[in-house]
């Protein structure tokens, strides 16, 4: 038998009386188990015999879950179920997330002669997104437009989003889609006395149970959005601030046009990140970038950009920062659905190296002991181990509070010399392009994308930034430069140890 013949759709069995087959695929945290238990107990609250199954996986994140449903009229004679979902052979196939849709039609679970397919929009993203280096994240079109074809009715909505728009869980929404879809014979009582009979959450899931069903039933996201958010009317702050502030932005306001709208958003990085001096800092580099385009601000325009991420860099007092930001707390508990009668801890994982602690010393001091192995072997026995902090507690706190103040000293660190270094290099080596080769001096500005977060991340990144840059001294003179200088950045960003941009460079160096 061929692999074709074996994912082909089954023709029925007539001695299979009118079993109804149900799939679900989740992971962690999404229900899924929850919703089999609604369903199964539906089913016989309704004169069906049913049998749930569930098989844990390893697909992606902490794995997703196959739960599996069988259930038929009940009948003189017990039914006999299958244990698990074979390809080409399931009536109703649920997804908690939108790349599982993709994986079910992978696997051949969905079918145009038979499958019903009810599917979240939303992503929670897989490790293997995350860890590339660039956009790793999978196309949601694609999957969408793949689900038209395999899918007999495909129903898709944001019911993550309807879920903690009422206050619960997925699994509540997508019962609601199930039931709205009507690919199941059971009236929507059934399906609500089915929530009830849990008895946890009752109110809450009803709710978000109305918003998936309404959602099913119409075919319409809009039940996801909610009340648009408004910007801000104005800033507040001492008067000599807000006209520091004023002036800087109307500097920013006679940059090239197409410029002028990412400058603002980057002046306003950086001067968070730093003060108004800083933000100064950065209007003048961008100012001495536009006195040389002479192309149609292109050049301008991605300076902006890359300049103030380069700018405001990750170090250890913009991480402590972060951490005991105000707000922070408020916005996990919602995430993780915290009522005000439950506890919640907040533990942070450190693991600072050798690099990390001497980056903070003064710039002379530090580049003294960074240059000695046997100093750096010494503080990195003492520091390089990881360290949770319970940062619920006031010491733990206090710390990282303490560290994310130190914003008037990072100017004298030996880290900020070294990011303030390697902006000065990166600018003047894409202006002294511009006056020759305009693209390939915007392609250099774009280089600053893979230098990016800090400890071993910001170190494969500064090592792949340098390989690139290698790359492009080979290229210098070609009409086709800034092609290649693009090919080898979209290589570097590939994966993370650099292998496509070896393949590129050896490319490179085979030509040039």
């Amino acid at each position: 038998m061929t692999v074709q013949e074996a994912l082909a759709p089954r023709q029925a069995d007539l001695r299979l009386g009118g079993i109804i087959k149900l799939a679900i695929l989740a992971v962690g945290g999404q229900g899924g188990g929850v919703l089999t238990n609604w369903i199964e107990s539906m089913a016989r609250a309704s004169g069906y015999a049913a049998q749930a199954t569930s098989v844990a996986g390893v697909a992606q994140r902490t794995g997703a879950t196959v739960y599996y449903v069988e259930m038929a009229p009940a009948g003189d004679k017990p039914p006999i179920f299958s244990l698990m979902p074979a390809a080409g052979d399931v009536d109703i196939m649920i997804t908690a997330e939108m790349m599982e849709a993709g994986r079910a039609i992978m696997r051949g679970f969905v079918t145009p002669d038979r499958t019903v397919l009810i599917s979240s929009t939303h992503r929670s993203l897989a490790v293997s997104e995350k860890t590339v280096p660039g956009d790793g994240i999978a196309s949601t079109e694609e999957v969408k437009a793949a689900a038209e074809v395999a899918a007999r009715h495909f129903i898709c909505a944001d019911f993550d989003a309807l879920a903690i728009k009422n206050g619960s869980v997925i699994s509540a929404t997508l019962f609601g889609a199930l039931a709205g879809s009507g690919a199941l014979p059971f009236k929507r009582e059934a399906y609500e006395d089915a929530i009830r009979a849990g008895g946890k959450g009752v109110d809450a899931s009803l709710r978000a149970f109305a918003a998936g069903f309404d959602s099913a039933a119409t075919g319409s996201e809009t039940a996801a959005e909610g009340s648009p958010v408004t910007a801000a009317s104005g800033l507040a702050g001492p008067e000599r601030l807000l006209r520091g502030w004023e002036a800087l932005t109307a500097r920013a306001l006679k940059l090239p046009a197409p410029a002028i709208e990412i400058a603002e958003a980057g002046l306003k990085k950086v001067v968070q990140f730093q003060d108004l001096a800083y933000g100064e800092d950065y209007l003048e580099r961008l100012e001495r970038v536009a006195a040389r385009d002479t192309g149609d601000g292109t050049l301008t325009r991605e300076a902006a950009k890359y300049l103030a991420n380069a700018m405001a860099y990750d170090d250890i007092i913009r991480v402590a920062d972060a951490k005991t930001r105000a707000g922070r707390r408020e916005r996990i508990a919602a995430e993780m659905n915290s009522g005000d009668a439950q506890v919640m801890h907040v533990t942070e994982f450190l693991h600072p190296r050798a690099e990390e602690i001497v980056s903070m010393l003064p710039a002379k001091l530090g580049a003294r002991w960074a240059a000695n192995p046997k100093r750096m072997a010494l503080i990195d026995r003492l520091f390089n181990k990881g360290r949770r902090m319970r940062t619920d507690s006031l010491p733990a706190f206090m710390a990282l509070y303490f560290l994310g103040g130190l914003k008037g000293w990072r100017k004298r660190t030996l880290r900020h010399a070294q990011e303030m270094a390697h902006i000065e290099a990166w600018l003047d080596r894409a202006l002294d392009e511009a006056a020759c080769d305009y693209d390939l001096a915007v392609e250099i500005l774009r280089c600053q994308r893979l230098i990016k977060g800090y400890s071993d991340t910001h170190a494969r990144g500064q090592s792949k930034y340098a390989r690139v840059m290698e790359g492009i001294d080979l290229l210098a003179g070609r009409d086709d430069a800034a092609e290649w200088a693009r090919r080898l950045r979209e290589a570097a960003l590939l994966d993370e140890n650099g292998k496509a941009l070896d393949g590129a460079l050896k490319t490179v160096v085979s030509f040039a």
